[in-house]
């Protein structure tokens, strides 16, 4: 009798010093950890970040649905949302993807209209400051998971919060540039004639990549490199959009682009194509923003997905969807990193979006340049 005590007393020890949440894993989840090769241990604490104020449960089965926009592929955020659904089948997600315009302009309208075409936006980049002067934002100080989110990737006054980290450099064709062309910094990109007269392809997007080199590095510095790289290095003048031009460097079209993004180009290096990305120092970097907006009719539902999507379980299932960096402070990791040696060890240059107000500067020196070149 006192073995089966004793033995009993092991177990139960045992048991409790076991992962609670080990058994409890969504299969959508299961799925996600044995794709990536990782240990459900990552996932520690999780029961604890997935533990919600009374009465958000209740009022998110009261509301049974919340809508949200992105620039996630449909069939990314279906998978991504795979353990959400799991955990909370009495919650329906709609999700529209859509340009800038759709997924953050015409939400706002319909706010200040006294209607609601979203509960939930991503991606709002300059649209935030009309945002904030609508006061149309929920405080998301409100959710569990805020306090796991990296230090200054987030609003202090809690009207937006980053969901991922993108990173914007320059893609290349693997067959056509050695690696000891790559530019160690972006000046090197002005000095090596290698890169001159049509091998290097532009995109008219600087605010990816040049906007938070002139937050770190200053106007005067921008101004002249862009009156270098122009003039100078005179690169093809390209209407594509980022991952258009994906295709035209794996085609051989050029050698080169700016801007490409890590997680874009992972999936075709994946596939063995003949493309590679190069981060020059520092390394131009970027977060998707979310809000709630304020007085949403699915604010329990709203708030219940965004803390899940700053879980572990989230973020994890995010990077396992479109290869987005996690946002949270415990996946800072080099699993978690498409092209890790690119970017571990160099400083970042981030663009908050605060820097965002500076977008019209740029632009009305980026502008003229990218006219007369064309």
């Amino acid at each position: 009798m006192r073995s089966k005590s004793v033995a009993a007393a092991v177990a139960m020890a045992l048991a409790w010093r076991a992962p609670s949440f080990a058994t409890d894993l969504p299969d959508a989840t299961r799925t996600i950890l044995s794709d990536l090769k990782l240990n459900a241990s990552i996932l520690a604490g999780l029961d604890r970040e997935l533990t919600v104020p009374d009465g958000w449960i209740a009022g998110a089965k009261k509301e049974g649905a919340f809508r949200i926009t992105g620039s996630w592929d449909p069939s990314q955020f279906r998978a991504m949302t795979a353990p959400f659904v799991a955990r909370y089948p009495f919650i329906k997600p709609s999700y529209t993807r859509g340009s800038f315009n759709d997924r953050a302009i015409r939400p706002l309208m319909a706010f200040k209209e006294g209607r609601y075409i979203a509960d939930i936006v991503s991606g709002i980049g300059g649209a935030m400051p009309r945002y904030v002067e609508a006061d149309a934002l929920d405080d998301l100080r409100l959710l569990p998971n805020a306090g796991n989110v990296i230090p200054g990737m987030k609003n202090a006054e809690g009207r937006w919060i980053g969901i991922r980290i993108r990173y914007w450099c320059m893609s290349y064709n693997t067959n056509a540039v050695a690696k000891a062309d790559l530019p160690a910094t972006w000046d090197d990109l002005l000095t090596n004639p290698r890169w001159r007269n049509g091998r290097l392809a532009l995109g008219n997007l600087p605010q990816l990549w040049m906007l938070p080199l002139w937050g770190q590095k200053g106007q005067a510095w921008a101004e002249q490199y862009l009156q270098t790289l122009f003039k100078v290095v005179k690169p093809q003048i390209r209407k594509e959009g980022s991952n258009a031009l994906l295709s035209l460097v794996m085609a051989g079209e050029f050698d080169a682009a700016i801007p490409s993004a890590d997680y874009r180009l992972a999936r075709y290096v994946a596939k063995g194509a003949p493309i590679g990305w190069h981060c020059p120092s520092p390394v131009p970097s970027a977060i998707s923003e979310m809000a709630i907006l304020k007085g949403s009719p699915n604010i329990h539902a709203a708030r219940l997905f965004a803390n899940w999507l700053l879980s572990k379980e989230g973020q994890i299932a995010q990077f396992h969807a479109d290869n987005a960096t996690p946002i949270h402070k415990d996946l800072q990791t080099r699993e978690f990193l498409s092209f890790p040696d690119e970017i571990a060890g160099k400083p970042l240059a981030f663009r908050d979006p605060a820097l965002e107000d500076r977008d019209d500067e740029l632009l009305a020196l980026w502008n003229p340049l990218w006219n007369q070149a064309r």
